[in-house]
């Protein structure tokens, strides 16, 4: 049975209330930096596997909820899988990141599958069934986080065919060939529709979309490729699902922020860690929550240099809807402990 919104201090903030000291959770909160993490990875084998493994994604997913108490567990998962999902090939290399075969003709568009999209990501909407059933019963006042890419970002690697600084040849296909380029964003669209509403029917509470690499493209292009295919994703699930609350992280979007607030219709938009949250908590609309944005260096570093910063945000954010959160995940090399301290420090307000 759920509990009532008003029980889950994250749902609260996404509703528009302004709930002190403010909800938080930290992106990337499951992974590399806890050693519980890495006993369950060195079972899993590759990662994909352990993305596809209902029972030890499920178990990554909670560990930072038993450790710390934070108000939202995100699935455990990466943003590749959508791609993965569609039929283009990809690995994880070790010291490399992802791994794809690019896509950048209509031939490489002909071999994604939409159709088949649905068996091969069954396995993850298992670990969210499995998640948000233990947390009905463990962790009541705590709130299931779904997400995925969002179109532009995922297009970014599967044209590229791995991580890159720059994203150099995405941008130039989008400018050169924005024909080819938007066929490639309808399908992604289309796919993380159902992609998202699949965790929503699994059990996901609240969707979130990471468009890490949207404050690469001009504000016309940001436009094109950022905020019109975000906002028809949002339309599609509000159809299917009115009242499901909608995270937006458009990285690195800076006075574009407002705008892709305002035109996508998310409830709430991320900060990333160069941003002046106290301009943010002005130029964003009222309605809107507002989440971040320590730096996760501040969180390696810890102490006073962490908690004047975590202080200077918490400061900006006080008296308007918001989620205590990262300026982007945690690195690897975090002190667990750090962690433990930023949400005593959060908590006390």
């Amino acid at each position: 049975m759920d509990a009532p919104p008003s029980q889950k201090p994250l749902l609260r903030a996404l509703a528009g209330e302004a709930v002190w000291p403010p909800p938080m959770w930290l992106m990337r909160q499951a992974g590399r930096y806890l050693p519980e993490y890495r006993e369950i990875r060195a079972q899993a084998g590759d990662f994909i596997s352990l993305c596809t493994n209902p029972e030890l994604a499920a178990e990554v997913t909670l560990q930072p909820i038993r450790r710390y108490g934070l108000d939202a567990a995100i699935l455990f998962s990466d943003i590749l899988m959508v791609p993965w999902g569609l039929g283009q090939p990809l690995r994880f290399a070790q010291g490399e990141g992802p791994l794809l075969e690019p896509i950048r003709d209509q031939a490489g568009l002909d071999r994604l599958d939409l159709a088949g999209l649905g068996q091969r990501v069954a396995p993850i909407m298992a670990t969210v069934g499995l998640v948000r059933e233990a947390l009905d019963q463990h962790a009541q006042r705590v709130a299931l986080i779904g997400f995925a890419g969002s179109p532009f970002t995922v297009a970014c690697y599967m044209v590229e065919g791995h991580g890159s600084k720059d994203f150099s040849v995405t941008r130039g296909l989008a400018f050169s060939d924005p024909a080819f380029f938007g066929r490639l964003i309808r399908i992604l669209t289309e796919a993380t529709t159902e992609y998202l509403c699949a965790q929503v029917e699994a059990g996901a509470e609240v969707l979130m979309l990471f468009d890490s690499w949207a404050g690469m493209l001009s504000p016309a292009q940001f436009r094109r490729w950022v905020i019109e295919p975000t906002a028809i994703l949002v339309r599609a699930i509000r159809k299917r699902y009115p009242a499901l609350p909608i995270i937006g992280f458009p990285r690195l979007a800076g006075a574009m922020l407002p705008e892709y607030a305002t035109r996508t219709g998310v409830n709430c938009v991320g900060m990333d860690s160069s941003m002046d949250p106290r301009w943010a908590a002005g130029a964003v609309p009222a309605g809107v929550t507002v989440q971040g944005n320590l730096d996760p260096l501040a969180l390696v570093a810890g102490g006073a240099a962490m908690e004047a910063e975590a202080r200077s945000i918490l400061a900006a954010l006080r008296g308007r809807p918001a989620i205590f959160n990262l300026g982007h995940g945690i690195v690897p090399q975090t002190p667990p402990e750090h962690v433990g301290a930023l949400v005593r420090l959060v908590r006390g307000g």
